[in-house]
């Protein structure tokens, strides 16, 4: 047992979002969470005190209250996971906007855009681009179907390799440090 290190909590379990295939890589337009089209993404309700009660919501029943949701999708090759809920507005992030941080025509991270004020919010950091609201990023995790809830896997697994088809994707929210 090793004192110097918390016990960890329920809330910073794992929870599979689906197969890795399910999600198509979306590429600089809006997600395709609404209308008739394959949706994009996809949206959890993951309470914080028992992940295994953990459901999908359907993207047509989006409009409840929006906490403890977190929205999963693949952006340029590689997955995310957010809160489903903009800090700033409490709007739903499934009807965002994706885009490249550039500087000079190099691409250095992607965010996205709440539509309802315009706020945008880093994908790695989940800092916005205005005041000190940020947003919570998910720890995301590729890992070969049937591994469970108890592989390792590294964070080099969350890009999207030629075998991506045969991965699951797995998430958790952060643990928070200090």
């Amino acid at each position: 047992m090793n004192f110097f290190r918390a016990a960890p909590k329920s809330g910073s379990d794992w929870f599979p979002v689906g197969h890795a295939s399910s999600f198509p890589d979306l590429v600089s337009q809006p997600l395709l969470c609404k209308g008739d089209a394959t949706p994009g993404c996809k949206v959890f309700h993951i309470p914080k005190q028992d992940t295994s009660q953990g459901t999908e919501v359907p993207i047509a029943e989006i409009g409840g209250p929006l906490k403890e949701q977190v929205l999963v999708f693949r952006f340029r090759g590689k997955f995310h996971a957010i809160d489903h809920e903009c800090p700033h507005s409490s709007y739903p992030l499934s009807q965002g906007i994706l885009f490249d941080v550039e500087d000079f025509g190099v691409a250095l991270s992607a965010g996205i855009s709440c539509p309802k004020h315009g706020w945008s919010f880093d994908l790695f950091t989940g800092m916005s681009d205005r005041a000190a609201y940020r947003l919570a990023v998910w720890e995301v995790q590729l890992r070969q179907i049937g591994e469970g809830a108890h592989a390792s896997a590294s964070s080099e697994d969350t890009d999207n390799g030629s075998d991506a088809t045969e991965k699951e994707v797995w998430v958790r929210r952060k643990p928070r440090i200090g």
